[in-house]
């Protein structure tokens, strides 16, 4: 009997009573006999079955988290005075973001979690797993060169990092606005390249075929104008190492 037929004949002896899960049908189908083949494709239904139910799950569970989440309280502040000028902006600290977070998450069955890797002589990569409690989870990754502003020590320049990217994966994996965030909002214009680097750029990247969303979110600049000055020698460098690849 194939397994078409079998799900048919189960379904018309539970007629009086609610619909069958895949599962039904797997214990129904054991019971009567049914063949290895018909168990083993009621039991593959099955998996499909419940990943489908993780996901629909999954989505309900974020549409009613995101209507409870409020705006996050930017409550970091940076403000200090170089002989470049003043240094100003705020920010949302990780921590700010869990404690407003969390409960709700919590509350509709939602959790996350960071992997990260830091390999030598390559971006600190950060991936932000949100899961629900019935097993669905999407995952978001972003990556950047290590923050070495400030005279920060090594570890201290992957901390920094790690810090920031997992703020960001995090706010948009839960689909929060990003476009509030003024992280290194006031550099000053001086600061950046000029517009003749600014092209050369542009042609090795088209050259070299790199991606320039992820050319910026490893240097963590909305475009490819707002490079810091100093750091144009290690985006070129980048961009030689993928041609010669």
């Amino acid at each position: 009997m194939t397994t078409q037929a079998v799900v048919e004949r189960m379904e018309r002896a539970d007629a009086p009573s609610t619909a069958l899960t895949p599962m039904d049908m797997v214990g129904r189908a054991v019971a009567s006999g049914a063949s290895i083949e018909v168990v083993e494709k009621l039991m593959a239904l099955h998996e499909r079955w419940e990943a489908n139910q993780g996901r629909k799950a999954f989505d309900e569970a974020m549409a009613a988290a995101k209507v409870e989440i409020p705006v996050i309280f930017k409550s970091r502040e940076v403000d200090f005075t170089s002989a470049k000028g003043r240094t100003h902006y705020r920010y949302e600290d990780l921590a700010e973001i869990a404690k407003t977070i969390n409960p709700i998450l919590g509350k509709h069955g939602l959790s996350y979690r960071f992997r990260t890797t830091s390999a030598a002589n390559e971006p600190v990569t950060v991936t932000c797993i949100v899961s629900h409690r019935q097993g669905y989870s999407e995952e978001n990754t972003l990556s950047a060169g290590r923050d070495e502003s400030g005279n920060k020590n090594s570890i201290q320049a992957i901390g920094s990092t790690l810090t920031y990217l997992q703020r960001m994966t995090l706010k948009a994996a839960l689909g929060l606005a990003a476009s509030s965030d003024d992280d290194g909002a006031s550099v000053n214009a001086d600061d950046l390249i000029s517009e003749e680097q600014r092209d050369k750029l542009l042609s090795l990247i088209d050259e070299v075929g790199a991606d320039v969303p992820k050319f910026c979110a490893y240097f963590r600049i909305d475009a490819i104008a707002g490079l810091p000055a100093p750091r144009f020698a290690e985006a070129v460098r980048l961009l030689e190492q993928r041609r010669r690849k």
